[in-house]
Order: structure tokens, then C-alpha cells, then sequence
């Protein structure tokens, strides 16, 4: 076992040293956080998926600052395995990376990525992810007393929930089913906690009139997986009027989409989810989807940017401590809203060159107030309206 576990990391290596990487190769980066001002910084990206829909938008804003910033990215997809994201995190600090920022799914996989930092002397953040305090309180505690592990950059989770199964709520809907990805991720965990508050504030107000959510079913991140998962809802509830895909990336979603549409029922089961399509303004119209949340793909970014400033030594982390900075959603339910979001944040980049600069030069209460303003009307101000 010790023998296949070396060979797969040796492989993981080998397959992430020829991804895709930003900046020049000249001056390699040293093994530890701290990096001298002739060597180029390299900063490792664990993530779920760099190709998906929206991974491959984070790997785009990414690949922009890494440029703007003459910084090396490299990149593991570790599919959200629990045994693949701790492996990645090994083949990062093998690599030489003096930063990584990782989207886990599990906050006992940060115990390991911690620990395996901390040895390394690499500065660590999370993105689309915070440690649960509540839930695992011993690995917080080790995120707090690590020296390297300086922060997280997410969302506000279950109000995102609550918010999206309220659409539905409102549209009339009373049979809602419920599709996950991977059981026992931190950030559906608290989306979910969202959808059953909203669902019990509805049925405690209206007795007569009660709404029903199945519990998840599991689509991993395949868009097969999110069809499968679709159509065993449909089959198995012929009063099914709504589906709520948690995420997974945006793949489970298409899935889903394909499954109602095969099935004849496009228009007449509502579906919301997170996690912008980049054919959503086209589903909006056609009724494939109902609402969706998302342009949050700057999540990574701000984790880049806290973690380039700490190897510059521009940052220190609090004593027994670490930060958090909470990125807003953006809405959308029609195809007009979504064209205008189109139009700043995938037509082009919310923020140009020499504003990644910039940023890279702000305190951290400046970035969270810069991650805290980013909106279509935001970027509307800051590049114009034409």
C-alpha cells in the first residue's frame, strides 16, 4: 500500500508540473514561504476541478493575476476526494510552491494540509471554505496556533440557501427536491442548513399549506451523476415542481438540466442552484432554470492574494488566530440581469491588470473591503457602462 501510495504521488507530480502555469519560468521558487525578491513566487492551487464551468473561470482570474503579478501557478484537480485533496497538498509542497490555496471539501482534510504546511514553512488559505468552528473545533483550534494557515475566503452559505429555496417557496412550488455532491462537504452542510430553515419558517407560518424537501441525494461533480440523480427525483415523485442543485461546480447542474428536458418537464419543474452556467441567460428564458446565484469566482483570488502578500512579507497573521474574508453572491432570475452580468464579469474580468496590482498592495482590511463591494454595479463604476 505504501508502495502504490508513493507511485500515485510521483504521477500526481509529474501531471501537475506540466499543467498549465502563469508568468515566466526563470528563478526557481525555494521549498518555504518566504521567497527572495530574483526568484519568482510559486503558488500551488489545490482545486476541485480547474475545467468545469466554474473552475475554469477561477483558474482564469487566477491565471490574470499570476501574469499581472509575474507569479508561477500551478495546479492539482484533486475532484474533491478526500485521499486526493490531502495528496495534493504533498505534491504542492514537493513542487516547491511557497504558497497553496485549496478548495477542500471536508474540514478533517485540513488537518493534514495544515500540518503538512506548517512542516514545510508554506502559507495556506482555503477558498469557497472556512473551518467550522461548531463542527470540528479541534481542527480550527490548529488552524488558529498554525503559523502558515492564515485564512479563509467564502461565502455566506446558509443565507444563500435560505435565499434560493425562498425563490421557490414564493413561485409555489411544494415538492422540492434536493440534489447535493459529495456527502459531508463543509460548504453544503451550510447551504443545506439554508433551504431547511426557509422550508420550516414556511410550513411553521402556513400549516395548511406545507412544503416538502426530499433529503439530498449525491451527484458527485459529473454532469452523468447530476442527470442520474435528476431522474431517479422525477421517477420517484410524479408531484415533483422544483429541484434545488446544490452545486458541484456547475456539471451536476447541466446534468440535471438534460434529465428535466429528456423527461418533457423543462418549464414545469423549477430549478435553482449555484454556480453560474455560462448558457444561463439562455436557460433563464427557456425555463431551464429558475434563479441561480453565483459570480463568486473571485473566492481563489482574494485566498491568492492573502497568501502572496504573506510570503512578501507584507502580512502577519493574528496570534492564535486567522482571517476571514466573506465574498457576496450576485443573484440573478432573468435573462436581462444575467446578461448584465455576463457583460462585466465573463465578457471580461472584474478587475483589470493594474487593479490586481493594486490589490496586491492592500492591507487585509482593505481587501475585505474590496471583496466585500464587488457587484455587476461595482464594476459597472469602477470600467464604465459602455
Amino acid at each position: 500500500m505504501k508502495k502504490k501510495k508513493f507511485i500515485v504521488m510521483i504521477l500526481a507530480l509529474v501531471t501537475t508540473l506540466s499543467l498549465s502555469s502563469c508568468g515566466s519560468n526563470s528563478g526557481s521558487a525555494s521549498s518555504n514561504s518566504s521567497t527572495s525578491d530574483n526568484k519568482q513566487i510559486k503558488i500551488g492551487v489545490s482545486i476541485w476541478s480547474s475545467t468545469d464551468v466554474l473552475g475554469s473561470q477561477c483558474k482564469k482570474v487566477l491565471d490574470e493575476a499570476g501574469k499581472a503579478l509575474n507569479v508561477k501557478l500551478v495546479y492539482v484537480d484533486q475532484g474533491h476526494e478526500s485521499a486526493a485533496v490531502t495528496d495534493s497538498i504533498n505534491t504542492l509542497a514537493a513542487a516547491g510552491c511557497n504558497g497553496i490555496i485549496v478548495c477542500n471539501s471536508a474540514d478533517s482534510e485540513m488537518t493534514s494540509a495544515i500540518s503538512t504546511c506548517d512542516s514545510a514553512h508554506i502559507y495556506l488559505a482555503q477558498f469557497f471554505r472556512i473551518i467550522n468552528k461548531q463542527a470540528s473545533p479541534q481542527v480550527y483550534a490548529q488552524a488558529q496556533a498554525s503559523p502558515y494557515y492564515i485564512g479563509a475566503v467564502h461565502e455566506d452559505e446558509v443565507t444563500n440557501g435560505y435565499n434560493l429555496a425562498n425563490i421557490l417557496i414564493k413561485k409555489g412550488d411544494r415538492h422540492i427536491a434536493l440534489e447535493g455532491w459529495v456527502a459531508g462537504d463543509a460548504t453544503f452542510l451550510n447551504r443545506w442548513e439554508g433551504y431547511k430553515k426557509a422550508v420550516n419558517e414556511w410550513n411553521s407560518a402556513h400549516p395548511d399549506d406545507k412544503v416538502t424537501m426530499t433529503d439530498p441525494q449525491y451527484a458527485g461533480t459529473t454532469a452523468e451523476q447530476g442527470a442520474a440523480v435528476a431522474t431517479s427525483f422525477m421517477n420517484s415523485d410524479p408531484k415533483m415542481d422544483a429541484l434545488i442543485v446544490a452545486g458541484g461546480g456547475g456539471d451536476p447542474l447541466v446534468g440535471a438540466i438534460g434529465a428535466i428536458k429528456s423527461a418533457g418537464k423543462t418549464g414545469k419543474i423549477n430549478v435553482v442552484s449555484t454556480d453560474f452556467l455560462p448558457d444561463l441567460g439562455t436557460e433563464l428564458s427557456t425555463g431551464g432554470m429558475t434563479a441561480e446565484s453565483g459570480g463568486h469566482y473571485c473566492d481563489p483570488l482574494y485566498a491568492f492574494m492573502m497568501v502572496y502578500n504573506a510570503i512578501k512579507g507584507n502580512y502577519k497573521k493574528p496570534a492564535n488566530g486567522f482571517d476571514e474574508i466573506i465574498n457576496p453572491y450576485i443573484y440573478v432570475s432573468s435573462p436581462e440581469e444575467y446578461n448584465d452580468y455576463a457583460k462585466y464579469f465573463v465578457d471580461q474580468l472584474p478587475y483589470t491588470d493594474k487593479e490586481l496590482v493594486a490589490m496586491s498592495k492592500e492591507s487585509l482590511s482593505q481587501l475585505k473591503a474590496t471583496a466585500a463591494a464587488i457587484s455587476v454595479n461595482d464594476v459597472k463604476k469602477r470600467h464604465g457602462s459602455n
